[in-house]
């Protein structure tokens, strides 16, 4: 697979370009003001009575309505959550493209789903950052950058990959290093990364080795700076140099303990788990699932997080921040 760096692309494509970024979240923020001070053209899109519009304006940018911005835009790179796009999209975006115009996004959740259906004389690409807004910012400020992907799902101008190269670019990542890939890998590569290991597997993980340490009568303060703490750490280390570079950096006591121990608590069983998970995913049940749940505002959603906050390690967690961590 390709590995794009920074002499592969240049910014010229986008340079008469006016970019619209619907969102100012995590992404959109970040996104927003790289662009922007890599030359870009940027104008920001909002629903009214957004609670980011004073902030948006208070970093310089020119912001409109969803709607107006994307009319003024010939690229719209959406960045607002995946179960609103459809909604925006049908309401607001899909009235103000015409041919030749560019959609963009940093998740491919809608359009591999069938969400999202575009018209066929507009461009729709992907730029996806592999780390959270805030990383990208930060790296771009010390003129480095995070790995990101691109993709192409409709390339009616014959120019869609250069186009969504050149946002790589301004966001920094082609000093890191841009793969291409597909809106399919991307959507279900996301949900399963997310769901089995970086979001879903990782906390029921550390829940479930806090449990079973305190309810045998362990402190749970010093059990959440075990593991809690401690995974955070220890992920910085395999994000820095691989799993192996890990190894050597712990005692060997724990290297030994965690090499014949992991195997045991990730077995075979939760690998099956995991291909269930993986199926659901591609069949398209997950992504109706979450789509229904919007539909019911949300209620299963606020029941787990209520559940999460009443948790005991979220109590310890508290007890601490205001001692120890602080």
């Amino acid at each position: 697979m390709k590995l794009y760096k920074e002499k592969d692309v240049k910014l010229q494509i986008l340079k008469n370009t006016k970019i619209a970024v619907l969102g100012y979240g995590n992404q959109g923020e970040a996104q927003a003001l790289c662009f922007r001070d890599s030359g870009l053209d940027v104008i920001i899109g909002l629903k009214k009575g957004s609670k980011s519009w004073k902030k948006v304006e208070k970093a310089g940018f020119k912001v409109f309505e969803t709607s107006e911005a994307c009319a003024k835009a010939d690229l719209i790179h959406i960045l607002i959550p995946d179960e609103i796009q459809p909604e925006v999209f049908e309401k607001e975006i899909r009235k103000n493209l015409r041919a030749g115009k560019t959609i963009s996004f940093s998740t491919g959740f809608g359009i591999h789903f069938g969400y999202i259906k575009p018209p066929k004389n507009v461009d729709v690409i992907l730029f996806v950052p592999f780390s959270p807004g805030s990383e990208v910012r930060n790296f771009f400020l010390e003129k480095k950058g995070v790995p990101a992907m691109i993709g192409v799902h409709q390339n009616y101008s014959g120019k869609a990959k250069q186009k969504a190269l050149a946002l790589a670019k301004a966001c920094g990542c082609l000093r890191a290093g841009v793969l291409e890939g597909s809106f399919k890998e991307e959507a279900v590569q996301n949900l399963f990364g997310e769901q089995v290991a970086l979001c879903g597997g990782q906390t029921e993980l550390i829940k479930k080795t806090f449990e079973t340490i305190t309810e045998k009568g362990y402190s749970p303060e010093i059990a959440y700076l075990e593991v809690v703490r401690q995974m955070n750490l220890l992920s910085r280390l395999i994000r820095e140099g691989g799993i192996e570079f890990m190894w050597k950096k712990v005692s060997n006591t724990a290297e030994y303990g965690g090499r014949t121990r992991g195997s045991r608590v990730i077995d075979a069983h939760v690998k099956g788990n995991m291909k269930k998970i993986l199926h659901e995913i591609e069949s398209g049940k997950f992504a109706r699932e979450w789509m229904n749940e919007k539909k019911s505002k949300f209620k299963k959603f606020e029941k787990l997080r209520k559940k999460q906050r009443k948790h005991k390690i979220e109590q310890t967690r508290e007890k601490l921040q205001k001692s120890i961590e602080k």
